[in-house]
């Protein structure tokens, strides 16, 4: 199966092509530019560059959430074109979960971490057994404490990969809480770990993928404290 993955979900942006688990490219870029300027491009080139055509692909994958909103929507828009161009079918994953692919430590809890404002982190964790990755809870929203005190009762340490990862791990060292920190050239997103999740999701229609934003945007939050607001005045 070769598959066109997209991640966009932070200040990185990425385009891999992997056949049947073997990643074949990635064009990558984590200069904080306009994912709507940088994504599609680098899906135009990376095809372009290996000679490949939409119609040699048999799913587009994407980085469904959680994440930026902003970018989030962009990479599920992308895939959505790029499905219907190539009359394709699409993966969409969790953005938490393709950065655990990236990692293959087996005595570790496997941690990605991105930094959701207002206190919060998104969340997951999962074990490494050989190729197959164990998911031990949902994709959350929590607090930095909260993911603490999950790692004070754990059995292994936590090994943090994500853009909130040197977050985590300043909270980690100042509580005196033994962590890891994933080597620089994997810790970011990237569309390789979205591919390598794809793997084991079922391709459907465009029709039915949704970003996964996990909670209320700031505009929704702000809309809603003003009609609560409004309707205590009353």
């Amino acid at each position: 199966m070769r598959i066109l993955a997209l991640e966009s979900s932070a200040r990185a942006a990425s385009v891999a092509v992997v056949e049947d688990g073997t990643f074949l490219a990635q064009y990558y870029q984590a200069k904080g530019l306009t994912h709507s300027r940088t994504l599609m491009v680098m899906a135009e080139n990376i095809l372009r560059d290996m000679e490949f055509t939409l119609a040699d692909m048999d799913a587009i994958a994407v980085a469904a959430g959680p994440g930026s909103f902003t970018g989030i929507r962009i990479g599920v828009s992308a895939a959505k074109g790029l499905a219907w161009g190539g009359n394709l079918k699409i993966c969409p994953v969790s953005t938490l979960e393709a950065m655990a692919n990236q990692c293959y430590d087996n005595s570790v809890i496997l941690c990605p971490v991105m930094d959701a404002r207002r206190g919060q982190i998104y969340n997951a964790q999962f074990r490494r057994e050989g190729e197959r990755l164990l998911r031990l809870c949902p994709d959350r929203a929590i607090s930095l404490e909260e993911l603490m005190a999950e790692a004070k009762r754990s059995d292994a340490p936590f090994y943090f990969v994500g853009d909130g990862s040197a977050l985590c791990m300043d909270a980690f060292s100042r509580a005196g809480i033994p962590a890891l920190l994933a080597p620089e050239n994997i810790r970011l997103q990237s569309a390789y770990g979205v591919a390598k999740a794809a793997m084991g999701v079922t391709p459907v229609d465009g029709t039915e993928v949704e970003p996964r934003y996990l909670r209320l945007s700031q505009a929704e939050r702000e809309r809603l404290e003003k009609l609560s607001t409004q309707n205590k005045d009353k």
